[in-house]
């Protein structure tokens, strides 16, 4: 037997490097030299000796089986009514991939009849280094179940034989169910029969939000569909006045993920510290959801991504040119879990969402514009400002032209036994903050957010000020004072997005966030959630100024092309107002922070009573060009000071994110699973020079792994197209991204939507 299984079953090792779930690593028994043993927990590099069962009916029942356990005659994991059942098809035709709460079936063949009331039929299901029953991690059970548990066993599985088992002719079929409260990870399934034993499944088993006890159960079917089975999405990104829907590839079904997503909770220090602890919480989706926030980065542990919000990303990728998840997530786990570089927010988000809906737990990217980083927690954010040739003062706190998180699904009895907290949950893996000694945040409550409770776990005051925080504008002066010259209680969280159910298009949540500005009800829930902290004191909004700015667009502002904008001053009074008005544009980074002043300049007018005053504003390309390749957005900024009354200054401020030129992307030929299919992306060079360092970047889950073709330097005026094949891995509506960088345009994105027939 052992000689034809090794023969049968011998691959290559870049098969290997494939294999998911549900393949066994078989070795030669010393005390049994003509049998084959299982173990019980693969390798992470194995011995290019070693040989993997390909056989995906048969393997664990012919390797297992001993001369005692011969009763055992074949095993059939039908993975494929399995993998439509549990949701699971697209992870691997030939792995055991299932949910909780829900049977799954499998075929087991004896070589002789059953019957019950001789032997029973027993198995034992075990997860993690040290199983036990009081900590949910082994379950036994059996047919009929007469087996001797703890009573203080947790996680309970249970079997029944199906109505289609022909019982007197060994043919069994049995459906297990895991507990909806089992911990997530693989588990090894050992069947006994008398006196003999063999293994009889080695399933994954996620999370389940179709079944109703488990606390990831989300009642709506398209939901489901777009939060656990989409692999495509949209993260909303630019500024609140400019938002730009850029497509990404979640990848949460490409090969091998289910082993990425156990090997990241494997690996985190949680696990690390106390395996059985680790294994037996993995029931709970808080603190799952805990757990993979921390790992997406890696700021104090293996996490995946290296986070970097400098010019430089040498030694690595720019956050801006990823356009997947699976890339990022893949890199991390056939390097040995080194983390990948780099990332910034949305890279984080996303790359979490993925893992998330791996998983099986409900997820979404969220994105708030004017996000608020509060490090001192008195939900207070202090900007200062430059007077005349003095630096302004450095503030740990800060606004993000937007920041991006996730939102995952959950019950949450851990707050409230009557529900009034489940729903959604913002988790936030980018590293920000410490959360009880660790680089995570969250899960809080949206519900708490919204009314205010920061007395709740976990991380509700720092979410709560990312979209409700005061602000306060100071101008320091030359003398070292400094001066309040503007309050703002509504310029924190502005049109949180997230993608909608079913289509591309953005849906604002903003209010599941706060109540609307300026209403007494969110001034009251202000007032409550500062209350834990006697030294906080609201931001005040003022009367009317005397003066007021505004900017307003002449065009819509697009790279390469010169901005132009104007700013209108308006006087109230009686007499004419002499005032200088100066003004400096500086190109930002997305979080907040200035990268380079651009211009400045200084006007004086007199204002007329009653009128307005337009002031034009030009930013010439040749002004800015050299200056945004590495900066994401540009500030413009208009001080007013009434030359009558020094002390009296009046601020306008207008962040300006540059549409991108147009990439244009087209697939053509019948588009069929296994069959080439032609695409051609093109672009033309807008600008009068030459763009050198181009390149294209392509991927898309199901139509074609990513892809980098090095292009030529581009002449000004021309157009560039490159051409080539994709084939199709999988059917359904697909969606494939485009990336092109170069010299003088970073990363512009175009998608495409590919339709692939079986």
């Amino acid at each position: 037997m052992a000689a034809s299984v090794f023969n049968h079953c011998r691959i290559s090792w870049e098969r290997w490097s494939r294999l998911e779930v549900g393949w066994a690593w078989l070795s030669i028994n010393p005390s049994a030299p003509n049998h084959l043993s299982l173990c019980s927990r693969l390798p992470t590099h194995p011995h290019p000796l070693c040989v993997y069962t390909c056989h995906r009916r048969r393997a664990h029942a012919e390797m297992a089986a001993d001369s005692k356990a011969s009763i055992f005659k074949e095993v059939d994991l039908n993975t494929k009514t399995n993998g439509r059942e549990h949701h699971t098809s697209g992870l691997c035709a030939d792995a055991l991939v299932v949910r909780r709460g829900q049977p799954f079936t499998v075929t087991l063949r004896l070589t002789q009849g059953f019957d019950p009331t001789v032997h029973a039929l027993t198995v034992a299901a075990e997860t993690g280094e040290a199983p036990s029953e009081d900590r949910g991690t082994r379950s036994c059970f059996g047919i009929p179940d007469r087996e001797g548990r703890s009573p203080s066993a947790k996680a309970v599985w249970k079997i029944e034989l199906d109505e289609s088992s022909a019982a007197a002719a060994g043919v069994l079929v049995l459906a297990i169910t895991p507990h909806a409260s089992a911990p997530v990870g693989r588990y090894t399934l050992t069947v006994r029969h008398g006196d003999a034993q063999t293994v009889l499944a080695r399933p994954a088993v996620l999370f389940n939000p179709w079944c109703p006890d488990d606390w990831v159960f989300l009642p709506d079917e398209s939901e489901r569909g777009e939060y656990v089975m989409n692999e495509q999405g949209v993260i909303f990104k630019g500024s609140g006045s400019y938002i730009t829907p850029v497509l990404w590839d979640f990848g949460q079904f490409e090969d091998n993920m289910v082993n990425i997503c156990l090997k990241l909770l494997d690996v985190n220090n949680k696990h690390l510290q106390n395996a059985a602890e680790d294994e037996s919480a993995r029931c709970n989706p808080i603190y799952v959801g805990r757990v993979v926030s921390a790992m997406i980065n890696c700021a104090d542990d293996r996490g995946v991504l290296e986070g970097n919000w400098g010019s430089s990303f040498r030694g690595g990728v720019a956050p801006s040119q990823w356009t997947g998840s699976y890339a990022i997530l893949r890199k991390w786990f056939y390097s040995d879990c080194s983390p990948v570089k780099y990332g910034q927010c949305w890279v984080f988000a996303a790359v979490m969402c993925s893992v998330m809906r791996l998983l099986g737990i409900p997820c979404r990217v969220v994105t708030n514009y004017e996000s608020a980083h509060d490090n001192d927690g008195n939900l207070i954010i202090d900007e200062y400002h430059a007077d005349y040739g003095v630096r302004e003062k450095e503030s740990a706190d800060s606004v993000w032209n937007y920041h991006v998180w996730v939102e995952a699904h959950m019950r949450r009895p851990d707050l409230a036994a009557d529900g009034t907290y489940d729903g959604w949950q913002v988790l936030d893996p980018t590293p920000q903050e410490k959360s009880e000694g660790a680089y995570c945040c969250g899960p809080a409550s949206v519900k708490a957010i919204l009314n205010g409770d920061t007395n709740l776990k976990y991380d509700v005051p720092f979410i709560y000020a990312e979209v409700n925080a005061d602000c306060i504008d100071w101008l320091v002066k030359a003398d070292g004072s400094k001066v309040n010259i503007f309050s703002d209680t509504k310029r924190v969280g502005q049109n949180i997005s997230t993608k909608a159910v079913g289509s591309n298009k953005r849906v604002d949540i903003t209010d599941t966030y706060k109540y609307p500005e300026g209403t007494d009800k969110e001034r009251e829930v202000y007032k409550h959630a500062t209350a834990v902290n006697a030294n906080n004191e609201a931001a005040k909004d003022g009367e009317v100024p005397p003066v007021t700015l505004t900017f307003e667009e002449v065009s819509r502002p697009v790279n390469g092309q010169d901005v132009s904008l104007k700013l209108v001053l308006r006087s109230s009074g009686a007499g004419a107002r002499p005032v200088s008005v100066s003004i400096s544009v500086q190109g930002m980074t997305y979080n907040g922070r200035p990268a380079v002043n651009i211009s400045s300049d200084a006007k004086e007018e007199t204002l007329a009573p009653g009128r307005d005053t337009s002031i034009p504003i030009l930013v010439p390309f040749s002004t800015y060009s050299k200056h945004m390749v590495q900066c994401d957005s540009m500030k413009i900024s208009g001080l007013v000071t009434d030359k009558q009354k020094p002390d009296d200054k009046y601020l306008a401020q207008r962040d300006i994110v540059l549409a991108n030129p147009p990439l244009d992307i087209t697939v053509s030929g019948d588009i069929r699973v296994n069959r080439e299919a032609s695409v051609e992306v093109a672009f033309t060079n807008p600008i009068n020079e030459l763009l050198k360092n181009c390149s294209l970047t392509v991927s898309g889950s199901g139509l074609m792994q990513e892809q980098r073709f090095a292009l030529p330097d581009l002449q000004p005026k021309k157009r560039a197209r490159a051409k080539f094949q994709i084939s199709p891995y999988k059917n359904g509506e697909k969606t494939l991204i485009a990336n092109f960088d170069c010299s003088a345009f970073r990363n512009i994105k175009k998608s495409c939507s590919v339709i692939v027939k079986p």
